[in-house]
């Protein structure tokens, strides 16, 4: 028994065999799609650990992945968005490059949960992948041309620092993100500001 319909639930107990069982890796995939709140919520779990442990075994659903990202959903978004993310390590097909826009273009999602989420994985896929770094950049660092409320920008803008800091040591202009930080130390956000006072007291 899986358990996957348990409140109390441990994941980390599951990634082995889901990574050696393809019948478990597929019921738990199709589970992503389950009305159960519960059960979606635990796969997903599961597979994000696996995602980041052992991306190859997910590397050929890549299409249900990026088919996620067109839901309707948000729970469905923030699923494809984490795990494509942490697939861009083993894409030696270059098949986000394919999706970039796709992708990036939720930065301006109408949900804030989503925006958020995709300006914290910015990073990894800017870490994992050097050819789009300058242009993560560019698009993290125009979050005010987003149609979001003021004070949703002022949150997602925490996002985007933890997504910096991912990436930072390999970026070449690091002038203009640490401009855009400093600029968040007066962030209406208790959240930005903190999270870029911690950016600005680690590079110094």
């Amino acid at each position: 028994m899986l358990n996957l319909d348990k409140k109390e639930f441990t994941p980390e107990r599951l990634v082995n065999k889901v990574i050696k069982d393809p019948k478990i890796l597929a019921d738990l995939i199709e589970n992503l799609l389950a009305k159960d709140d519960t059960i979606r919520y635990n796969s997903h779990k599961v597979l994000l650990i696996v995602s980041e442990v052992n991306p190859e075994v997910l590397y050929p659903n890549w299409a249900f992945f990026v088919d996620l990202l067109k839901s309707k959903n948000n729970f469905h978004k923030v699923i494809g968005i984490q795990i494509l993310a942490n697939l861009t390590k083993v894409d030696v097909q270059k098949k986000f490059e394919e999706i970039f826009d796709i992708y990036c273009d939720l930065l301006d999602a109408q949900s804030v949960m989503t925006a958020a989420h995709l300006a914290s994985n910015l990073g990894k896929i800017a870490k994992a992948k050097p050819n789009l770094r300058n242009k993560i950049t560019n698009i993290l660092l125009e979050i005010e041309k987003t149609h979001h409320e003021p004070e949703r920008k002022e949150l997602i803008k925490a996002s985007i620092i933890e997504s910096f800091n991912e990436y930072f040591r390999e970026v070449d202009n690091k002038e203009v993100i640490i401009n855009f930080i400093k600029k968040q130390l007066n962030s209406s956000s208790p959240k930005t500001r903190k999270t870029a006072e911690k950016f600005l007291e680690k590079i110094s």
